[in-house]
This record gives C-alpha cells, sequence and structure tokens, in this order.
C-alpha cells in the first residue's frame, strides 16, 4: 500500500494543482470525475479486463471512456490518458483518495468520524462537531457509525488522529497497564 501511495502522489497533487488553478468548480468536477473512474477500475472483471497482457493503452483509454460514458471533461480525459500511459490506471484508486485529501485541506474542511455505542442524536453530532472545528481548525464533515462494542463513550476519527473516549478503550489500557 505504501508503494501504491508512493506512485499515486505525484499523479495527485498534479490534478489536484491543475483543477485548484481553475477554480472552486473545477475541482468538485475533478472530484466526482475521478472518483466514478477510479470506481470503475476498482470492478474486478474491469481491472481483469484492464490487465490482460495483449491490451493496449489506446485499448484500455478507449475501455475506461466508453464505461464512465459521456461524463468525463476534456481535462480529466487527458489527466486520465496520461495516467494510461503511464501504466498507472490501477493507481487510480489511490491517486483519487490522496485528491480528496489536498482538496479537503484547500477548503479547510476535515472529514471526522464518530463511533459510539449508541445512536449520536443531532444536537450531540452539532456540539461535536463545534467542539472538534474548534480543536481542528476546520470545518468539519461529521459521519457517525454505531459500534455496541465500545460499551460506551465514542471514537473519532480524522485523517492520522484518533481520539480513543470509549469504556473498551479504556479497560484495553488498564488491562495492558496490569499486564506490566
Amino acid at each position: 500500500m505504501a508503494e501504491l501511495t508512493t506512485v499515486a502522489r505525484p499523479y495527485a497533487k498534479a490534478a489536484f494543482e491543475y483543477a485548484n488553478a481553475e477554480g472552486k468548480l473545477e475541482l468538485a468536477i475533478w472530484s466526482k470525475q475521478l472518483t466514478l473512474a477510479a470506481a470503475i477500475v476498482q470492478d474486478a472483471d474491469f481491472a481483469r479486463y484492464l490487465s490482460r497482457p495483449s491490451m493496449t493503452v489506446a485499448e484500455q483509454e478507449t475501455a475506461l471512456f466508453a464505461a464512465c460514458g459521456g461524463e468525463l471533461s476534456a481535462s480529466v480525459r487527458n489527466f486520465l490518458s496520461l495516467v494510461a500511459a503511464n501504466k498507472r490506471l490501477m493507481a487510480l484508486p489511490a491517486i483519487t483518495e490522496l485528491y480528496e485529501v489536498l482538496k479537503a485541506q484547500a477548503e479547510n474542511t476535515a472529514d471526522v468520524v464518530v463511533i459510539s455505542a449508541f445512536d449520536v442524536s443531532d444536537d450531540q453530532q452539532d456540539a461535536l462537531a463545534k467542539q472538534l472545528a474548534v480543536k481542528l481548525g476546520a470545518r468539519i464533515n461529521l459521519r457517525t457509525e454505531v459500534d455496541a462494542t465500545l460499551i460506551g463513550g465514542v471514537i473519532v476519527r480524522t485523517g492520522d488522529l484518533v481520539i480513543d473516549a470509549s469504556v473498551r478503550g479504556k479497560l484495553a489500557k488498564l488491562t495492558a497497564a496490569l499486564n506490566i
């Protein structure tokens, strides 16, 4: 995975820099179209089809563009042609993921996942989003999940940051401390 990220990073950066130079609307367009292309490439049957040794770069491009329908702008088509020419189409999901990270940084937003033992009410979500916005200094896109194995409390994940305030996490720390 680290190798794939290393391969994907310069492509994601180039795509982001181009789209960002064109403006906010272009960032959203690229995001939507890269996500579509990445989803198509991730399909097992399509990936197997593209991986055939007899497949030329032009055939790969044609197949991808046909699968995307008329959804791709000229600039995204050119970018995907470059990715295909360098035999990196299978890195497209990683490229898209890194592009989204760069886009979120530029828009000063953070995608936050809150995992709780119970459903989190709208009021609790709003309060949590406000507190996280202050702590992270960014607009928060909050998504909640329920995991009854936490017993109580929450786990908050955003990027590389994980805040484990769950009962399960506290019990695990206590167990580790007692096993010294």
